[in-house]
């Protein structure tokens, strides 16, 4: 699996976890809903900078982006 759709895979589980919608996290994190929905299929990669604030927006460590293990 790529890293990409580790990250992607990673976004929509802590999401849905959080019940959070792609709207919502976009309010939280202050960018474009639809961006959201392009990372959780894997038609952008996030910088690192956006992961810290999708995580900063879910309350998680941007670490568990990376986790390959879900």
């Amino acid at each position: 699996m790529s890293l990409r759709e580790t990250v992607a895979r990673n976004l929509r589980r802590l999401r849905q976890e959080k019940s959070v919608s792609q709207e919502e996290l976009a309010h939280r994190a202050q960018v474009n809903r639809n961006y959201v929905g392009m990372l959780e299929r894997e038609e952008y990669s996030a910088s690192v900078d956006m992961l810290e604030k999708l995580a900063g927006a879910l309350d998680v460590d941007p670490m568990e982006f990376f986790r390959a293990d879900t």
